[in-house]
């Protein structure tokens, strides 16, 4: 992740927030659209893991500019999800429906830099979770 990637994902960040719960649900429903397997995985309401997936966003976000003060709280979540039955191959359908939902949060300004700015992040996430769970 380049600084500019950084500010950018910052820089958006927080209009994502604003419209947290709806955003989560847009993520959700297009993950099952993508890979309707992944639906088994999730046997919580979709609202309180709505709540849990933005928590982890804001401590990325927040630690964007020291990505490593991160990577032991990203393993362990990679681990964890291991335990769920999460397969690699599912990691790439994650950023897929996060980077559409993102851009139905934040439309018009979902430019070309930003899109790849925030998938420079997912990816440098899912590349953590998935060596920590033994998958990359």
């Amino acid at each position: 992740m380049t600084p500019d990637q950084c500010r950018l994902v910052k820089q958006t960040y927080e209009p994502v927030r604003e419209v947290a719960g709806p955003l989560a649900l847009l993520f959700y429903g297009r993950l099952f659209e993508l890979d309707p397997a992944a639906r088994r995985l999730f046997h919580n309401d979709l609202a309180l893991q709505g709540r849990k997936l933005m928590d982890t966003l804001d401590l990325l976000v927040a630690s964007l500019d020291d990505f490593e003060a991160v990577r032991d709280r990203l393993s362990a979540l990679g681990r964890r999800h291991r335990g769920y039955g999460v397969r690699p191959d599912q990691y790439a359908a994650v950023v897929t429906a996060f980077l559409w939902a993102l851009g139905q949060a934040l439309g018009p300004d979902f430019d070309a830099p930003t899109r790849d700015a925030w998938r420079a992040v997912l990816t440098a996430v899912s590349s953590v979770m998935q060596e920590a769970a033994g998958e990359a």
